[in-house]
């Protein structure tokens, strides 16, 4: 972590415009007119919270009806699986594969999103009598998604339909040879299509054109999910872990949150029950998972998930083979179960050994070849293709640039690439596709292949995209700060009201506030590393203690007064629970 915060000292003074990361954009909320948080009022839990009434006006929940249907995670109206375009036809394969007794394969990606997504409906279809295996591609011999390869060998071993789940939907050679060879693709993918018009037997995807489905948000596993109702409740979609399909909830919410889908709409509500099952575990892979993780089950959030069990369900596909944490989630025995989750407990530890490695590296490679560059690049032959990505995401989040980090082959690079709301990276590949033998993704993370001689063209072509939509804009982070606060805000029972929230990710973080004019009382370097600073701030009433991870550096030049930017949480430690801050940005306080 030290040498990390080397480098970015070292090289923001040869990046021009770069803004240091504790030079952040404060976009503070302002209060919501009267009229407003009286509306509001109407809702009677937030008739005595006012805080929680200012944060659901500024997140756009401005009627009483829609902060109670956001509290309680009512899902959208229309969220019937059969309103997916391709559902039925998709539906009807199945069941039609089951009664002949055709053998099915679940064709997943390597990462939790599509792990879990190929547990669940390989567990379901087998449930329902089907004979079904999961496929999850190796990512260093196939790459990502469908391959034409594997497509015949799964043929070869008797396959007739092959279901995808978060991945397929730019395939059109491979979903082309899969017709030729005799083989029924249904494609359930909730990446961008492509231009092309796939002759898949059905595509389920919400953002494919002429899909009415209202929420274009789901994760791999949420489409996943979808099916299997479909499959298991003609009704409807449930979120009734009783319900048949109900069970395979704390799959989905593994899979959504470790996926960074936006939790907001339909997912919120999946991830909400999801959560809630995932606390009281009763699949055998879950609950040892959770285990190697050393979590408390019954307190589980959607950060523990994010940051403690969704990595190791990656670290698996990231260094060797992702089947490890397949196996781990289809497992019914105690032992098995329990090897597997240290696997990939050790695999994890593995993980950030050799991430660590290549954020060093790339972030050196990346802005010394071209400091004024607006997209960062690092490509090198010894970067392990499993981490580029989380190398990609830290220059980005370091430097609030798009980055791109890409392992050289012998013939060609593959890369994995991250971005900034301002840029969506997908769309700029695609006007580059002429020049890439393989790209897709979101608008903030994408991957590509490229043949080695059409590199160069591409980093030119991509940094000129870049120059057209960047180059006039103000790039820094902006932190979003719900409301301004005195600590004497910051009572007990504000937990209480912030859990209201819950769960919080993408498109809908934790409640952040600011205070201004703190005393510094105490303040020391803390971590294995000093990266870390603790202090004790004050406004002459109450005081409390903070924690700003990654900000030692405000050690050497505190100043006696301070701004503060921060999320406001229970901090538990030896048994011992206490109040604190956790603080996202310091500035030296302006009053």
């Amino acid at each position: 972590m030290f040498l990390l915060v080397v480098y970015s000292e070292q090289f923001y003074a040869i990046l021009p415009g770069v803004v240091p990361p504790y030079q952040k954009h404060w976009d503070i909320a302002t209060e919501p007119p009267p009229e407003a948080d009286q509306e509001l009022s109407r809702y009677s839990i937030l008739s005595n919270r006012p805080i929680l009434r200012r944060i659901l006006y500024q997140r756009g929940y401005t009627t009483a009806e829609a902060a109670q249907s956001f509290i309680e995670a009512k899902p959208p109206l229309g969220n019937a699986p059969e309103n997916l375009l391709g559902m039925q036809q998709a539906v009807d394969r199945i069941r039609y594969a089951i009664r002949h007794h055709e053998r099915i394969a679940i064709y997943g990606d390597y990462d939790a999103d599509g792990v879990t997504a190929t547990a669940l409906l390989t567990h379901s279809l087998g449930g329902l009598g089907a004979d079904v295996r999961g496929y999850i591609p190796n990512r260093f011999d196939e790459g990502y998604g469908l391959n034409i390869d594997a497509l015949t060998s799964l043929r070869e071993a008797g396959v007739r339909l092959v279901i995808t789940v978060d991945c397929g939907m730019r395939s059109l050679r491979e979903v082309n040879h899969a017709r030729q060879i005799g083989l029924d693709l249904i494609i359930t993918d909730h990446h961008s299509p492509g231009g092309e018009q796939l002759d898949a037997l059905a595509v389920i995807n919400p953002k494919q054109e002429g899909d009415l489905y209202p929420d274009k948000r789901l994760a791999g596993v949420g489409l996943a999910y979808k099916l299997a109702c479909a499959l298991l409740e003609p009704d409807g979609a449930s979120y009734d872990p009783d319900a048949p399909a109900g069970q395979y909830l704390d799959l989905v919410a593994l899979g959504t949150i470790t996926d960074l889908a936006p939790l907001v709409g339909e997912n919120r509500s999946l991830v909400r029950a999801g959560l809630e099952q995932i606390r009281h575990p009763h699949r055998q892979g879950v609950q040892s998972l959770i285990g190697a993780a050393q979590i408390n089950a019954a307190r589980i959030t959607s950060e523990q998930v994010s940051f403690a069990l969704g990595p190791r369900l990656n670290a698996a596909g990231r260094l060797e083979s992702a089947l490890a944490a397949l196996n781990l989630l289809l497992a019914t025995q105690v032992d098995e179960a329990a090897r597997l989750a240290q696997l990939l407990d050790n695999q994890n530890r593995e993980r950030q050994q050799i991430t660590r490695q290549i954020q060093a590296h790339a972030e050196q490679v990346a802005l010394a070849q071209d400091p004024e560059a607006l997209v960062l690049i690092a490509v090198d032959e010894s970067y392990n293709p499993g981490v580029i990505g989380l190398a990609a995401s830290r220059l980005t989040e370091q430097y609030y640039r798009p980055a791109i980090v890409a392992t050289r082959g012998d013939e060609f690079t593959r890369a994995s690439c991250r971005s900034i709301p301002e840029f969506h990276i997908t769309h700029a590949l695609d006007e580059c596709a002429d020049l890439l033998v393989q790209h897709g993704g979101h608008s903030a993370a994408a991957g590509f292949t490229v043949h080695n001689d059409n590199l160069p063209e591409l980093i030119e072509r991509l940094q000129t995209i870049a120059s057209r939509q960047l180059a006039d804009l103000d790039l820094r982070h902006s932190l979003r700060v719900d409301a301004l606060v005195s600590l004497s805000d910051l009572r007990p029972e504000l937990l209480r009201d912030l859990n209201a929230l819950q769960p919080t990710g993408v498109d809908n973080p934790p409640a952040v506030f600011a205070s201004k004019g703190l005393k510094v009382l105490r303040s020391r370097k803390v971590g294995k590393d000093m990266a870390h600073l603790k202090l004790t701030v004050t406004d002459g009433r109450i005081t409390y203690d903070a924690i700003a991870f990654r900000q030692g550096h405000w050690q050497e030049d505190m100043p006696p007064l301070v701004d503060l930017v921060y999320t406001f949480e229970a901090n538990e430690y030896n048994g011992f629970t206490s109040l604190q801050l956790n603080v996202r940005d310091i500035r030296k306080a302006s009053v």
